[in-house]
């Protein structure tokens, strides 16, 4: 339980923190029966009336910058990559034209390694995209069969041949393990194949059942536990030693190759957020922290009038900022500077002195005065510490 105040007496006033910028793309080819994100099936995609639409929603939201300048960029779905050449040039040049991009912005587009995708990704590189994200989840052909993925190994390996030649040298996989009957073996072989490949970074994460999905409805049949964590920790060995980091529950990279947006995340930065079910927060000039969404179905966003987007937005309360912070900050292997707290909630350390002891206690939090962040034992019980910062 927090012991976190309820009262208006934020102090001192949160710093507005750095700016990144989401963009949702609603679209895929075919719906993942693991998949909970907001994404819908459809040949004919909208894409001109989408991207006006996008322009049009960053208009309104362009304000709440602040005069911050916009230091990465996620266009993520869905299957962005879907959207032609000519349309991630118009967004792109059509966000430089409303909100002001540092210098050396990083701007991510995600991809599905399908071939019609890969032969754009020299004119994605060429409109400003310089880190791609591929939707690998493994290379195993029945797994892919099992996990509904429309692309297989051969396609996997010649997308990321494609984004090599295409310029990008700052490059994501996204791999999944725990999947429907893998070993011990063809996890760990799934894994070296990734390793062998080079990218500057892996979204390394275990396949999770989600509410409102066809494995949800029908559950296949996973690894056991022994399996999993057999997985995992040999899995680690194998990374650090192929000098990749990890920095975060699910992110391993190459030193100096962290994702800068996701960052801003879990780092409790500001994000505006534009599209379809798009997820936004801002940070506002008194202090207050102010999360939004965007209307979710694509239809519904296609057909609002300008100003008109936004389905719901609140201000977070005192009481939950705690957790809403602690929320992101933890799932970072280092965690925080605890001075990023007050600077990032506006609350006094004070506010989480009394369950920082006791995590620290047993044995969940680090004890150290300088630094938030989990001991092992914490970040494999991550639910139940972020858990004890929120109000009842």
């Amino acid at each position: 339980m927090s012991n976190t105040s309820p009262g208006d007496d934020q102090q001192p006033a949160a710093v507005r923190p750095p700016l990144s910028l989401y963009i949702h793309v609603p679209w895929c080819v075919r719906k993942c029966p693991y998949c909970d994100f907001n994404s819908h099936e459809r040949e004919q995609l909208p894409e001109d009336a989408y991207v006006t639409t996008l322009l049009a929603d960053l208009d309104g939201e362009a304000a709440a910058a602040g005069g911050r300048p916009v230091e990465t960029v996620f266009i993520g779905g869905g299957t962005p990559s879907l959207f032609s050449r000519e349309a991630i040039a118009r967004l792109l040049q059509g966000i430089r034209e409303r909100v002001v991009l540092t210098a050396d912005a990083e701007i991510t587009l995600e991809a599905n390694p399908g071939s019609a995708e890969a032969a754009k990704f020299a004119a994605f590189r060429a409109a400003g995209v310089n880190r791609l994200s591929l939707g690998i989840q493994s290379f195993d052909d029945d797994a892919l069969a099992r996990l509904g993925r429309v692309h297989d190994r051969a396609q996997a390996l010649a997308a990321i041949a494609a984004a090599r030649e295409a310029g990008f040298d700052n490059l994501n996989l996204d791999l999944m393990h725990g999947l429907p009957g893998q070993d011990l073996a063809a996890g760990l072989a799934d894994l070296d194949t990734a390793i062998a490949l080079g990218p500057e970074h892996l979204s390394w994460y275990q396949l999770t059942i989600e509410p409102n999905t066809v494995f949800h409805r029908r559950p296949p049949v996973l690894p056991g536990e022994a399996i999993l964590g057999d997985l995992e920790s040999e899995g680690a060995k194998r990374l650090e030693s192929a000098g990749y980091g990890r920095y975060e529950v699910s992110a391993w990279s190459r030193p100096g190759r962290r994702s800068r947006h996701n960052l801003g995340y879990w780092t409790f930065g500001d994000y505006l957020a534009i599209g379809a079910g798009a997820h936004g927060k801002v940070t506002g000039v008194d202090g207050r922290v102010r999360r939004y969404a965007k209307r979710r179905q694509p239809e519904a966003y296609l057909e609002a009038l300008p100003g008109g987007f936004t389905a719901s937005e609140r201000d977070l309360d005192p009481a939950d900022l705690a957790g809403e912070f602690m929320l992101n900050a933890l799932r970072l292997v280092e965690g925080v500077p605890r001075a990023r707290f007050a600077e990032a909630t506006g609350l006094d350390d004070v506010a989480i002195a009394s369950t920082v002891d006791a995590l620290v206690g047993k044995g969940l939090l680090r004890n150290d005065p300088a630094r938030l962040g989990t001991t092992p034992l914490g970040l494999a019980f991550l639910d139940d510490v972020v858990g004890a910062f929120f109000a009842d």
